[in-house]
């Protein structure tokens, strides 16, 4: 038997789609027993749990549901009391889950492969159960982002590699994990260690993934690359073809342009689980009919807003030359370019000073938008997203989670 971890928050009962395409990708790729362990909270709906055991039975698998805020109600109270910052952070408290997996588990289970639920699994994940821990307490795949120094990511990985506490090569991606439970039960108390550390170091970003790698980096199994291929670099990297692999959305980099191979891949197995029905489409569509409406009106506001004003760019390092093509950017439109995390300082000092003057188009994924507002920018009148106004065909990468979301 094969033994597949998640852990799911679902506070809006829209995000179960995601896990059960995962589930979906696994089931149909593999030939061995599966036994998925569902570990959730109170926000996990009747409906959707219906959804997840109908999948199951579809493929003669089972999946078992675990309510962690009642089971391990004490390990979630110790986690917050460590890392209050957890609860107002851009992760779900689900993100802190796996830390309990080694408890939640009888001792007849030895070992659990945990996966995010923006993965597909585009092989037979026997494969990656049999991968020998060698009494190691995990198995990973490098982190592929921190070899692209222009990525929007990479900021988040840097600090605790910079600082020394993990080397370059040894920092791996948490998003799929083999864990070896006989290891990692009898470690309770290095794990605190690891949340004291994770809450001392507030420039930690990675949460849950850095306390993994501080703790364990130096001694886990290097998973083969195909167990972990990053999406927005083989997109970067031209490549529009599938493998064998395990291929990670990080950052919901899924659109819903089917000339693309990996948007192709995640649509094709979404559509055969529970959660696509005949009002998928009904909810599509409003859903673009309503970023549809709100685009219109950013361009009624724009036409009015640019008189008497120029225009500024704010710019991923690696899009520089895509946005002066797409946007004709003359010479003496002001470009700021986002290399590092420190630069965004620079950036908001140098747009408060042409604030009035310029009206800012942010290309940037992730871009911390509140501090805009802390600083006084109005949206829509100082700054605006600029990935709005794109779409997938011109080689950026462009977030369509909004309307996969709908789905």
């Amino acid at each position: 038997m094969i033994h597949v971890c998640f852990g799911l928050y679902d506070k809006t009962g829209r995000y179960s789609k995601f896990t059960g395409t995962t589930m979906r990708s696994i089931f149909a790729n593999t030939t061995a027993d599966v036994t998925v362990h569902l570990l959730h909270d109170d926000t996990l709906t009747a409906d959707n749990r219906e959804k997840f055991s109908a999948l199951a039975a579809q493929y003669n698998q089972r999946v078992e549901f675990y309510n962690v805020e009642a089971l391990c109600a004490e390990g979630l109270t110790e986690i917050k009391r460590l890392v209050p910052r957890v609860e107002g952070t851009r992760y779900s408290i689900a993100t802190f889950y796996r830390f309990l997996i080694p408890q939640m588990f009888t001792p007849d289970i030895e070992k659990i492969i945990y996966l995010d639920s923006d993965v597909v699994v585009n092989l037979d994940v026997e494969e990656l159960w049999k991968i020998d821990l060698e009494d190691k307490p995990l198995a990973a795949a490098p982190e592929a982002v921190i070899n692209h120094l222009d990525h929007p990511f990479h900021a988040k990985t840097k600090f605790i590699m910079a600082k020394g506490f993990v080397a370059y090569e040894d920092y791996f991606c948490a998003g799929v994990l083999l864990m070896n439970l006989n290891f990692l039960r009898g470690d309770d108390e290095n794990l605190k260690r690891g949340l004291k550390f994770l809450n001392a170091n507030p420039e930690l970003d990675n949460f849950d993934q850095d306390v993994l790698n501080y703790l364990y980096a130096k001694d886990s199994v290097k998973l083969p690359e195909k167990f972990h291929v990053f999406v927005g670099i083989e997109r970067r990297a031209g490549k529009n073809f599938l493998r064998e692999a395990i291929y990670h959305y990080a950052g919901w980099t899924c659109t819903l342009e089917m000339n693309d191979a990996f948007n192709r891949l995640w649509m094709r197995h979404f559509m055969k689980t529970p959660w696509f029905d005949e009002d998928s489409i009904g909810r599509l569509c409003a859903g673009a009919q309503k970023i549809q409406d709100g685009l219109r009106g950013t361009m009624i506001k724009l036409t009015a807003l640019m008189s008497g004003k120029t225009r500024g760019f704010v710019v991923s390092k690696g899009d520089v030359d895509a946005i002066k093509k797409l946007f004709a950017v003359r010479a003496d439109e002001e470009m700021l370019i986002v290399e590092r995390a420190t630069s965004r300082q620079e950036i908001f000092e140098r747009m408060n000073a042409l604030r009035g003057k310029k009206i800012f188009f942010v290309f940037v994924q992730n871009f911390p938008f509140v501090n805009f507002e802390k600083l006084g920018f109005v949206y829509g009148k100082d700054f605006i997203n600029g990935l709005d106004l794109l779409s997938g065909a011109q080689s950026l990468l462009v977030n369509s989670y909004l309307l996969l979301k709908e789905l």
